[in-house]
Order: structure tokens, then sequence, then C-alpha cells
């Protein structure tokens, strides 16, 4: 199978991760629930993936690093922490359903920055309109759908002179894109363990620099006599037990990203993309392609020709190569583009891809979807 799926999980995963797992499961009790050893390795485990979050996208204090289930999850927090009822919420119009669904939710009145695809200073003059007043606003650094990199820290300025706390949704880009928590001086940046990170689903990270509330109530290992959920993090935010070994494969991951190096990632996918896409031209339908590559991350969209895009990825995938096809959980975003009638085919790229494994890959789609 030819993987070309990795914007929805990182299946080509360093070894490392699956062994870290596997003998947290035998190794780790709970942080914070007791004193024997056992405990002590669990909470050396969560403490060691704290710090390698912290030094790898420059958070300024360990605890500000809360683990979660997913970026899902961690985009709930924060907008449980700042948004209420009637409150409006800026928000681009590349956003994932993670986002727009919890704010609907919460009552909020979303104000959607549209600008056209791949345009960074449509992007910010739409922003810079509908900021003043807001309660916050809410942007992904890239598009899960066409890999569209926006402006994020020329949006988190315009938030911050607008006293306008912002929330980043970094799904697509935290382990494949440099993050700098600190710079963007945002309120929020939410992230999943199972993407560019490399570790396992069930995990995600939540980093916090703003007011918090939590979503869950309960045991968190300190505190026991209070009725209430700590004040301080990352112990507000945390719940009941921890998927330790999930965290133990994620440390594994992050590590991986600080070795391979950020920089280093972002180039690969980009040269995958640039690859793929040049073998393939226009013999299969239209390519999403931004003609300025600093614009697009290793995620590219087709409109296939002359077939429905669920068909071709089952042709796709009956064919060896592994893709997602339709809206991707974001029908904001193809409603901005304007390919929600018909959704698109992504291909998605890795730093655990081989290079004949993207001429293989776009041989085949050739193959399949050119006939």
């Amino acid at each position: 199978m030819i993987y070309l799926d990795s914007a929805a999980t990182s299946l080509l995963k360093p070894q490392c991760v699956g062994e870290a797992m596997a003998a947290a499961m035998g190794r780790c009790a709970s942080p914070g629930r007791g004193s024997h050893e056992s405990a002590r390795l669990a909470a050396e485990v969560c403490w060691d993936c704290r710090c390698a979050a912290a030094e790898l996208f420059h958070v300024a204090s360990e605890e500000q690093v809360v683990f979660t289930m997913n970026a899902t999850h961690a985009i709930n927090l924060a907008i449980h922490s700042l948004v209420g009822p009637g409150d409006r919420v800026v928000i681009s119009g590349w956003e994932h359903n993670a986002v727009v669904r919890p704010l609907h939710a919460r009552g909020a009145v979303i104000d959607v920055a549209a600008a056209p695809l791949f345009d960074r200073e449509g992007t910010l003059e739409a922003f810079a309109r509908r900021l003043s007043g807001a309660r916050a606003a809410v942007c992904t650094h890239v598009s899960n759908v066409f890999g569209f990199i926006l402006p994020i820290y020329d949006i988190a300025r315009l938030c911050k002179a607008a006293g306008v706390p912002l929330i980043v949704d970094a799904a697509q880009s935290a382990g494949v894109l440099p993050l700098d928590f600190q710079r963007l001086d945002c309120a929020f940046a939410a992230m999943p363990g199972h993407k560019g990170l490399m570790g396992p689903q069930g995990t995600g990270l939540l980093l916090c620099h703003g007011e918090t509330k939590p979503l869950l109530f309960g045991g968190s290992g300190s505190l026991s006599r209070e009725r209430d959920m700590p004040a301080f993090l990352p112990d507000r935010l945390e719940a009941g037990t921890q998927n330790v070994p999930g965290i133990a494969g994620l440390l594994e991951g992050i590590r991986y990203v600080q070795s391979t190096g950020v920089e280093q990632i972002e180039r690969c996918e980009r040269s995958q993309l640039r690859l793929f896409a040049a073998e393939l031209g226009d013999s299969v339908g239209q390519l999403m392609l931004s003609p300025d590559p600093s614009l697009q991350s290793g995620v590219l969209s087709l409109l296939p020709r002359d077939i429905d895009c669920e068909e071709a990825a089952e042709l796709l995938g009956q064919g060896g190569v592994a893709v997602r096809a339709g809206l991707h959980c974001a029908p904001l975003a193809h409603e901005s583009a304007g390919t929600l009638r018909s959704g698109t085919v992504r291909f998605s790229f890795s730093p655990r891809l081989r290079r004949d494994d993207v001429l293989l890959g776009a041989k085949y789609t050739k193959e399949i979807l050119g006939k």
C-alpha cells in the first residue's frame, strides 16, 4: 500500500513509538496516584513529554502543556474557556468542524473572515475588518483540505492589537511547520498527537496562555479535599486517569520530530507534494495547487475528471493507494474554495514516505483515474 493519507493519521510512525507504548503498558501505572515505582515511572513519562512539547513549541512553562484525547478535545477546552452564548467569534474560512461545531453548540455568533484559496492578503484584510468587538478568534494554521498555510503570526498580531484572544488550530502544522507559542502570544494552541507529531491516536495537546475552564471534573491526583478542580495547570484541565501508554508513544514521536528537525520535515513534505503533482500534471483532473510553494504544506486536493470523488478514492484504495475523499469534516473550507458540491480527493505526505513511493503513487493514480 502507498499511504498518502497522513493528514488524517500518520500511519508510517517510527518504530520507537510502538515500543514505548508497549513498555509503558508493562511498567507504568498512573501519575499522581501513588508513591510506588510504577506510579513514579508514569509521572516521569508524562513530565518528559510535557518538557519535550514545551521545548518544541517554545512554551514558557511545562505546566502550560495539557494532555488531551485529540485536537478536537483541545479545541473544545479552549472554546469552553473563552466563549459563551451570543459571543461573536471570528474564524477563517478554512476551519474544520472541530471548530465550527463547538462554537455552534456554545451558541456563539460565527463571523467568517472569508477569502479566496491561497490568498494571504485577503485573509488578513478579512480578519482586520471583523475583529473589533469580537469575543474571540479561531484560526487554523494549515487547511486540512488544501494545505493552505494561513498567515497565523500576522493574524495573531491583529488579534493582539484588537484585544481579541486567539485560539490556533495546529492540527495540520504541529510537527510539520515551525510553531512558536511565545511568538504567537495567543490564548491557546490545539493539536493532535497522531498526525505530524507521530504519536498514537487518542493523544493531543493544548498549549495554554489564557483563562481556562474545565470541561471534565474529577480526580486530578492533587488537592483531593477540594470540591472544585485545582486552579493551576495542568491539573485544572486533566480530570481522570491519563493515557500513559499513549503519552509515552507521543513522547517518542516528539523526539523523532526534534531529531529530524521541523524545517527538514517541512521541506520533505513540500518536495514530495511538488514531485507528485509534477508527475500527475493534468492527466487526472484539476490539482488545487498553489503557484507559490511557500503557501502550501504537504496536502494536495484533486478534482478528478469524469468521476465522483468518493468513487475515485475507492478505486485508488483497491489499487493500493490510500487517500481520503469527500468534505474531510471541513465543509466551510470547501465552501470557501467552491468545492462544496463535489468535495475533493486528498493526498497528503510524510517524512516517513520514500521518494519511490511518491513516484509509484503518482503512477498508480494516473493508471487508475486516467482511464
